[in-house]
């Protein structure tokens, strides 16, 4: 999953100052997220640069130069932003850009959400060590809250540090397969396109129907076996993650209705606990029938919570009505983006109106 958090970074090192001087009771969150973000983007190099240098390593340069041409069709089919973002690299030398906090109460599926300067509030929290992330994670806990901190590969800035060098390449994802590879920065560049404060689902659905359509198109243009092979395995993930998908929204609207009875708090938890053994059940099923034996969702599974559900929700759910969009738009990208920067500025009533009628 992507993130804003690197707009969290962005925005505070202009409100850094007024942290300092005005007595900021999270000075100490703002100061690791400005600082964060700078390291990451003081390790970047240009890609040409490191295409240049004999010391790179023949199996970075293949995939630089690869996510390069994934970069050019971006701007040339998908008519995303053609601006400096991922036309430089990062080894941050750890496994995550960020490390995500989530959470929700123990009988809900809303999450707790954290509000920033100029961006407003969103469902996590983002800490570039890992020890942060868990220390909240823990606080959150021993409030009753139920919790989940995961790794991220890559977070947008939406464009606000272009004229820094823009958000780089990571090693936490340029190696990834080439179907993945090519979402993911999609994904990040869809980001820059269109935003609603405060609508973390509209956001997030928005840029991951961006990564599925723009990926399908990119492998269906590659011309070789390898792309072949490749477009045949993301059709098999997307029916596993449609699976998935089935499978946790079910879930979730049975543990959404459960919220919303007036059932005994007790009764409640025995219920929540019988939804959540039927869930791993069923993931079973699937996994040794349909799935072929696939593991890829067993940690997700095993640490499933109301957290998890609600993240899962704010990724995914509006994904079928920006699909239909694009269809409705004559899968022209420029006239979608138009109409999604038109929904992105309604009232978010009337927007979540319009997206439910799709």
């Amino acid at each position: 999953m992507a993130t804003l958090t690197g707009v969290v970074g962005t925005a505070l090192l202009a409100f850094a100052t007024v942290c300092l001087t005005s007595g900021c009771s999270t000075l100490g969150y703002y100061a690791q997220a400005a600082s964060g973000h700078l390291d990451l983007l003081q390790r970047a190099r240009p890609v040409p640069e490191l295409l240049a240098d004999a010391a790179t390593p023949p199996a970075l340069r293949e995939r630089l130069v690869l996510s390069q041409q994934m970069r050019d069709f971006a701007v040339r089919e998908l008519k995303l932003p053609d601006n400096n973002s991922y036309r430089r690299f990062a080894d941050l030398q750890r496994s995550a850009a960020v490390w995500n906090v989530v959470a929700a109460p123990e009988l809900s599926l809303t999450l707790q959400t954290w509000c920033f300067p100029l961006i407003g509030c969103v469902g996590y929290r983002g800490y570039y060590e890992r020890a942060g992330a868990d220390t909240l994670a823990t606080e959150l806990r021993q409030a009753g809250l139920e919790t989940q901190v995961y790794g991220v590969p890559a977070y947008s800035t939406l464009g606000w540090s272009n004229w820094v060098g823009g958000d780089p390449l990571l090693n936490t994802f340029i190696r990834w397969p080439d179907a993945e590879l090519a979402r993911l920065i999609f994904h990040e560049l869809a980001h820059q396109v269109a935003f609603a404060a405060d609508d973390t689902m509209f956001n997030e659905s928005f840029a991951t129907a961006v990564e599925r359509i723009g990926s399908r198109l990119w492998l269906q243009q590659q011309q070789s076996a390898v792309a072949s092979a490749a477009l045949a395995e993301q059709q098999r993930a997307e029916a596993r993650k449609e699976d998935f998908r089935l499978l946790t929204q079910g879930y979730r609207d049975e543990l959404a209705a459960l919220y919303r009875s007036n059932l005994p708090v007790a009764e409640q938890r025995q219920r929540k606990a019988e939804v959540m053994a039927a869930l791993r059940r069923d993931h079973e099923t699937l996994k040794t029938t349909r799935w072929g034996g696939f593991a890829g969702y067993d940690a997700w599974i095993r640490g499933a919570n109301n957290a998890s559900f609600a993240v899962l929700s704010a990724y995914n759910g509006w994904v079928p009505a920006f699909e239909k969009l694009f269809e409705s738009e004559g899968r022209d990208f420029t006239r979608f983006y138009a109409a999604v920067k038109g929904l992105a500025a309604m009232p978010s009533a009337e927007r979540q109106a319009r997206l439910a009628a799709l």
